[in-house]
């Protein structure tokens, strides 16, 4: 017969072993992020609360594609695009990255929050980071003629980047960007931001409308200016969105959703804390077990 205290040796390994790989997980978790200034339409929508927004353009993408897009804001992406953004994203398909997910941004249509620009002005671009890694950012601007109607496609967009920076600097959860708008342009334009990481094939894509010459709608401008404080609860640790929703924390595990009880709901824990949870009080029972039969054999 195997001692009890054996047995709760070979519980606790199986008790950890998930758990460990759930933290290794979370350890190599790919970077996210958005452009924060000038917002982006995942921002934008984040900001005025993804169960209720306010613009025609969210609760519209909002009605497409679902409340979660807009709680997981930050993961645009692809996973193994390697520089190949032109020959894995189809036309009318770059503000999603070609991911159906997304599809809700990539509508077409004249009325997206925007941001007001002065031509040529100089501009302290922010793109919130919540998981940061090295990196080459590409900033371009629709063509002159670009109609927010029509679905936007490669070559909507200026030819050369009008500003590139690599490993610019973070400061407070944000890679800062200090350059200039492009000159020459007037009216609704679309600044598109490509961020290719240099440590993995990943990148991720950014759309911001802005209006250059002229004032942005008011609660865009409202929303712009506010903007940093929905997207600043990314610091490393976990974030529990509304209706049990958890937001992807860059470095510590997500703590999940628990109920009256205190016992974690499976469905917000993820398929490993799932898996965990149900291998830890499977180790708890045949533990009690073992020391019950040990006890009556006394």
């Amino acid at each position: 017969m195997k001692s009890p205290r054996r047995v709760a040796a070979f519980a606790a390994a199986c008790c950890l072993a998930p758990l460990t790989i759930a933290a290794l997980a979370t350890g190599t978790a790919q970077a996210h992020g958005t452009l924060s200034n000038p917002l982006s339409r995942t921002g934008t929508c984040r900001a005025e609360n993804p169960e209720n927004p306010t613009s025609a353009a969210c609760k519209a993408a909002v009605a497409i594609g679902g409340t979660q897009p807009v709680y997981d804001w930050n993961e645009v992406n692809l996973a193994d695009v390697a520089g190949r953004h032109h020959q894995l994203i189809p036309d009318g398909k770059l503000c999603s990255a070609g991911r159906d997910k997304y599809k809700g941004f990539d509508q077409a249509r004249a009325d997206w929050p925007a941001t007001a620009v002065s031509p040529g002005s100089t501009f302290n671009f922010l793109f919130r980071a919540t998981s940061p890694h090295r990196g080459t950012f590409q900033f371009f601007v629709t063509r002159d003629g670009y109609d927010p109607t029509v679905p936007l496609r490669w070559s909507d967009l200026e030819a050369t980047p009008f500003l590139t920076q690599t490993d610019p600097p973070l400061d407070n959860g944000s890679f800062v960007m200090n350059g200039r708008m492009p000159q020459n342009k007037s009216g609704r334009h679309l600044v598109y931001v490509i961020y290719q990481r240099s440590d993995s094939p990943e990148a991720f894509y950014s759309c911001s409308d802005v209006v250059f010459g002229a004032a942005a709608a008011p609660a865009a401008a409202e929303r712009v200016t506010a903007a940093t404080a929905p997207l600043a609860h990314e610091t490393g640790a976990p974030y529990i969105e509304p209706a049990g929703r958890i937001h992807e924390a860059p470095v510590a595990a997500a703590v999940p959703d628990r109920g009256p009880t205190g016992v974690p709901h499976p469905a917000t824990v993820g398929a490993a804390g799932a898996g965990a949870l149900i291998i830890v009080a499977g180790g708890a029972v045949v533990l009690t077990n073992r020391r019950r039969e040990a006890r009556a054999r006394r």
